[in-house]
């Protein structure tokens, strides 16, 4: 009786630690199930707060957007209406002037004239490239010819324009807009820091793209080193508005360049 005891109890010891085992098992599972439950409830949580805030972010540029357009706008009419007709009105005085004064001052009176026209001009030019409405009547292709005349009328900087391909119609014309401000953006830098004699840009049309290069032969800069201004800011977070490829290239004493991609369609 004894023997068969020890074996009910053996029995019985194995059965308790199998049944221990399975248990702690069991438990271990439902942990490890739990925990991923719970980290995949994280995850989706922290997903959906980094797109809310990337939601939040794009609505915060479109409205800076909007506002910045609007104020160019506004000054792009100012320098036309106001500015502009001031300039008619003082090369019709300066004309006038021209016919009664005497030979010695006439000279003058007729470098002030043309100066005054060059500067009616400049001033048209300017108001064109500040003002969206005119953008959308002109075209982008016609906007970036006007921008670049307009470079090289100050004689700070020769600027080339090349533009390859079949031309493609936007289907958002606001992004036209986008684009533009990029490269107006990358032309004030270049003028202001670069210290550049050239400047380059082409609009290359491809099939599913508008690929734009844009370079300078300047002073360029260290990238990584550099702390990033509003102005190089201001480009990143436009290309990503309308979802075009930004790539930023400098290197030291060796120019800067940007590579835009603009997709005509999202899919």
């Amino acid at each position: 009786m004894q023997a068969g005891e020890r074996i009910i109890s053996t029995k019985a010891e194995r059965n308790f630690i199998i049944y221990m085992i399975v248990v702690i098992i069991v438990v271990c599972i439902l942990v490890i199930l739990f925990f991923m439950v719970y980290q995949k409830r994280k995850n989706q949580l922290l997903l959906r707060n980094v797109e809310q805030q990337k939601r939040f972010d794009e609505e915060l540029i479109k409205t800076q957007q909007e506002i910045q357009e609007e104020t160019l706008k506004q000054v792009g009419r100012e320098l036309h209406d106001n500015i502009g007709q001031m300039l008619v009105m003082s090369t019709m005085q300066m004309n006038a002037a021209a016919k009664v004064v005497g030979d010695e001052a006439k000279n003058k009176v007729n470098n002030a004239s043309e100066a005054l026209k060059a500067t009616l001009e400049e001033v048209r030019a300017l108001s064109k490239s500040l003002n969206s409405d005119v953008i959308f009547n002109l075209g982008f292709d016609a906007t970036v010819k006007n921008e670049v005349e307009r470079l090289n009328k100050t004689g700070l900087i020769e600027a080339s324009l090349s533009i390859t391909g079949e031309k493609v119609n936007f289907e958002n014309k606001k992004d036209e807009i986008i684009l533009f401000r990029i490269l107006q953006e990358f032309f004030s830098n270049t003028l202001k820091y670069a210290e550049a004699e050239t400047l380059n840009l082409t609009l290359a049309y491809n099939e599913k793209y508008l690929k734009i290069e844009v370079n300078d032969d300047g002073n360029g800069f260290n990238i990584d080193a550099a702390e990033k201004g509003s102005g190089l800011i201001n480009m990143e977070k436009r290309a990503e508005l309308i979802k075009a490829t930004y790539q930023l290239e400098s290197q030291p004493k060796k120019g800067t360049k940007i590579i835009l991609k603009y997709p005509y369609k999202i899919i």
